[in-house]
């Protein structure tokens, strides 16, 4: 999808996929509102040609592993369209140093010196957020826009549930209540689902620390024959 009006862009075979969802009611009336926003002046993260981003670097094809988020980091310069990444010359976020703490832990990894995601997304890891912008300073603003749950999450959910019903012996990865609520659409003997706390310094604490989930991950990609994740952060 291209769209100069909005500067919105998804290429590779998500484009296909996902094409009809383009044409339903619901995305135009985010596109409207967010030409609204850019009227107003109100600053959007990430920027418009970001929005899809988590899409453009893993390709439905080769999606092995998905890790939810809520919605894009509200700082500025931080969110690139990636879940829980921010850009290379950002600080790292608290939940992220949190997954780092946890990823030195499990596969005895250094601790990365940013914070930059893109090579787990190069290799399969569909770093998705549910909620795939948001106002500068206003965390969650677009979440709901629609309401009853409906607007950005109307997307990302047929995403979820295309990769579910069109793979198999996909990584799904839920860290805390938000991300948890999506389990309801995925079939669990076709995937696997791995869940915990959030890597929120608020919650960590309480089952996040200790789940290895980048371990389980590649026993069962490996179990299954499937090419594991490196999860060196270069």
């Amino acid at each position: 999808m291209s769209d100069k009006s909005s500067n919105i862009k998804l290429f590779n075979d998500w484009l296909d996929i996902l094409k009809e969802e383009f044409t339903k009611e619901y995305i135009q009336k985010i596109k409207i509102f967010l030409q609204d926003q850019k009227k107003q002046k109100k600053v959007i993260f990430p920027k418009g040609n970001e929005i899809f981003q988590a899409l453009n670097y893993t390709s439905f094809e080769n999606t092995k592993v998905v890790i939810l988020g809520q919605d894009p980091y509200h700082g500025e310069g931080q969110a690139h369209g990636l879940a829980f990444s921010v850009k290379k010359d950002c600080n790292i976020p608290p939940s992220l140093k949190n997954i780092y703490i946890e990823l030195k832990e499990d596969l005895k990894i250094s601790i990365p010196e940013h914070g930059c995601l893109e090579n787990w997304a190069k290799q399969g890891v569909l770093l998705l957020n549910t909620v795939l912008t948001v106002e500068k300073s206003k965390a969650a603003s677009h979440a709901n826009l629609l309401g009853k749950g409906e607007g950005w999450e109307t997307f990302t959910r047929q995403i979820i549930k295309i990769l579910n019903n069109r793979k198999s012996h996909l990584v799904f990865i839920l860290w805390g209540a938000y991300a948890k609520f999506y389990q309801q659409y995925l079939d669990l003997d076709k995937h696997m689902v791995i869940s915990s706390s959030h890597p929120s310094p608020f919650s960590a604490h309480y089952g996040f620390f200790g789940s290895k989930p980048f371990s389980k991950t590649n026993n069962y990609l490996k179990d299954k024959n499937i090419d594991v994740i490196n999860w060196v952060i270069q």
